[in-house]
């Protein structure tokens, strides 16, 4: 099958990009000695997925517990869940351990602690549980030196729990202006996490697993010591706000989706294609750079960027593409019927919109096409 066959728009993956973005990660962290546990929420496929892992069973990390029950159909068993858990998903949790799950759970607070140990006093459960560590201010997690973090450990140790260790997330590294900032949000991941994990060995606690990660820390990090695991995700595919942090390039961009010019607006400069947000998503990460690509990046069907133009703007079927400077006459003029890629801000977000990818390698035909998944 040719691009021209298939109808738009449509989500392109180019596998030859996303082994080489693979393999860099996977060289880079076992030269600092350190195990990669991939994020697969990016993916959402096992057809990806399993070219991502260190052995067929895992490890993996997820954010639903519907890829949870996925990829255990697919014979994963190490998994990872790296949301916060609820007392409503326990049972779900205790499901997937029934049919063959390893899975640990991250909690970071006492209240979910408490909840857990009544689950477990009440059906005899066993969970495997994490404490989350706030590294940054980015999200969710125990502040370092805050002494929640043994209480927390203490009510889950005593209370039946395996402690399993600690995880954090440097997430506020997406915001970062320059390599130096992400090689010191890395160091400032690490060594956060390892204090917390000594903490916990201080007070008599177990602490085997130290776990950290994002795609720019992973990709800067320099000095792993003390860290047991690291998670990424979006390295895989690569995606616009990755690379205007430099932590990419744009042809190492694995994913985007494939449209048709529909349509113009001449005097405006605009050229209309098939493929608006519910294609793209509604994702504008790359607004709080210093350079916005609006909706994407326009490449012709090679996948070479078109110099200047981006989807200015989108409607649910319909983006609007337009040079960046805002003038008509720098818009070159597409026919109806041009097929264009779009590289996307978001990985996660624009492959969360299509049910398949279409699957090249290079300027090569599509060699297949591998279903993913969504929702909870």
């Amino acid at each position: 099958m040719q691009l021209a066959e298939i109808e738009t728009p449509a989500l392109v993956l180019d596998v030859q990009k996303m082994d080489r973005n693979v393999a860099r990660m996977r060289a880079h962290l076992a030269e600092l000695g350190v195990a990669l546990r991939p994020h697969v929420k990016t993916s959402k496929a096992i057809d990806v997925v399993r070219r991502t892992l260190g052995t067929d069973s895992g490890p993996i990390t997820v954010s639903t517990l519907k890829e949870a029950e996925y990829f255990l159909g697919h014979g994963i068993t190490d998994m990872l869940y790296a949301v916060g858990i609820t007392p409503n998903k326990l049972d779900h949790v205790l499901r997937l351990q029934q049919a063959g799950a390893r899975l640990r759970l991250i909690l970071d607070n006492e209240e979910a602690a408490r909840a857990m140990v009544a689950k477990i006093k009440a059906s005899g459960a066993a969970f495997e549980v994490l404490i989350e560590i706030d590294c940054d201010g980015h999200r969710s997690g125990v502040k370092p030196d805050a002494p929640e973090l043994i209480s927390i450990g203490r009510l889950l140790h005593d209370g039946g729990a395996t402690l399993a260790g600690v995880m954090t997330h440097a997430g506020s590294s997406y915001n970062c202006e320059s390599i130096d900032a992400i090689v010191r949000m890395a160091e400032q991941e690490r060594s956060l996490a390892v204090h917390c994990a000594q903490r916990l060995r201080a007070a008599g606690l177990p602490c085997p697993v130290v776990s950290v990660g994002s795609t720019p820390t992973a990709t800067y990090a320099r000095d792993l010591t003390g860290v047991t695991e690291v998670r990424a995700g979006v390295f895989v595919f690569f995606d616009l706000v990755m690379a205007g942090i430099d932590v990419c390039r744009l042809d190492d961009i694995a994913l985007s989706v494939l449209t048709t010019v529909i349509g113009h607006q001449a005097d405006r400069g605009w050229i209309i294609t098939d493929a608006g947000w519910m294609a793209m998503s509604r994702d504008r990460g790359t607004a709080r750079q210093k350079l916005d690509q609006g909706y994407g990046v326009v490449c012709d069907v090679h996948g070479t960027p078109i110099p200047g133009l981006i989807m200015d703007q989108a409607n649910q079927e319909h983006g609007v593409l337009a040079h960046r400077s805002g003038d008509p006459r720098q818009t070159p003029h597409l026919p109806v019927g041009t097929l264009l890629r779009i590289l996307p801000n978001h990985a996660c977000a624009t492959g969360a919109q299509h049910d398949r990818y279409h699957v090249i390698s290079g300027d090569a035909p599509v060699q297949a096409v591998w279903p993913r998944f969504s929702g909870w």
